[in-house]
This record gives C-alpha cells, structure tokens and sequence, in this order.
C-alpha cells in the first residue's frame, strides 16, 4: 500500500503530532499568562479546548513512536476511523471557543455603535 505523508505510524506523523503538542502548549501558556483571562469565559474554554487538543495530540505522537519502534501498521480501518472522529472531535472542540469570542465581539461593537 502506498504511504501518505502523514499516514498514522509514520516519521511524519510524528512530527505533524509533535509540532501540535508544541503549538497548543505555546498557546495555552500564552493565554494563562495574560492577566484576568479567567473573566473571559471563550478564554476559558479555549484554554480547555487545548488542553484536550494537547491531550490527544500527545497520546497520538506515543502511538507513533510505538509503530516506529515495533514496526507495526497503524492504517487499520478501525484505528483509521478512530484517529478520524477523534481529529474531528478535537477540532470541533476548537471552534466553539472562537464562534463564543466572535458573538461577544459583534454583540460588543453593535452596543457601542449605539451608545
């Protein structure tokens, strides 16, 4: 079977898996750092949304490492699927955050443009 870049098992998997553990824990240090982020709630939940991204990111990139060493397949059809829903679910997890920040933004500038 032709390997895809990125493929589960793969030496670039790997990286793609490490380089999001990197970028979610550079956000959420970003985001603990500033002050009062507490008072934001779409903060709060894109602090735990990373934390979950984190989370599965990192558990993925062992799985890799696992399948490098042991020289084992990970494109079976069921292990697919699951990296699939569960990308998915980290994902959708991602946009609730911003979608929350957006209608507080708009809700914002509308009341001031009326004030």
């Amino acid at each position: 079977m032709k390997e895809l870049l990125g493929s589960p098992g793969s030496r670039s998997s790997l990286a793609l898996r490490i380089g999001q553990c990197t970028f979610a824990a550079a956000s959420i240090a970003v985001m603990a750092s500033a002050s009062s982020f507490s008072t934001y709630t779409a903060f709060c939940y894109l602090i735990a949304s990373m934390g979950l991204q984190l989370l599965w990111s990192f558990g993925l990139a062992c799985l890799d490492v696992y399948a490098l060493r042991r020289k084992r397949d990970l494109r079976n059809p069921i292990l697919v699927s699951l990296f699939v829903v569960g990308d998915w679910v980290s994902k959708l997890s991602l946009r609730i955050p911003f979608n929350i920040y957006q209608s507080t933004h708009v809700t914002n500038i509308k009341i001031d443009s009326c004030l």
